[in-house]
């Protein structure tokens, strides 16, 4: 789901304005491309600490993407629908990975 968002993003973004190639279009292009890197980066960690630790730096990543493209809205760069349903795209996300933590939890302390 991060991926499909990331692409997602990356489409939407094509259509701002040129002066903010280097500022709001540079920002949310690594946020996002972030979101699944380190969701993918934690899968290969050994403990649950290494995973949530990683896990929430995708979670901040994820609000810092979904916060910039509600202000894109805002400054008119991309109509607020369509960031309405980025923005709830990436909170279904970000429940997701919640529930994730939450399941690498339970499974740790069943172990213990």
């Amino acid at each position: 789901m991060a991926e499909d968002l990331e692409v997602i993003v990356y489409e939407v973004i094509k259509g701002f304005p040129h002066d903010e190639l280097y500022r709001t279009v540079d920002q949310i292009k690594r946020s996002s491309s972030s979101v699944s890197n380190n969701i993918a980066e934690s899968y290969h960690k050994t403990t649950v600490k290494e995973k949530e630790r990683i896990l929430g730096i995708a979670k901040g990543e994820l609000e810092e993407t979904k916060r910039n493209i509600l202000k894109s809205a805002r400054k008119k760069f991309i109509n607020e629908e369509k960031a309405n349903e980025i923005a709830d795209q990436y909170t279904v996300l970000l429940k997701g990975i919640n529930a994730y933590i939450n399941f690498l939890r339970r499974n740790d302390s069943d172990k213990k």
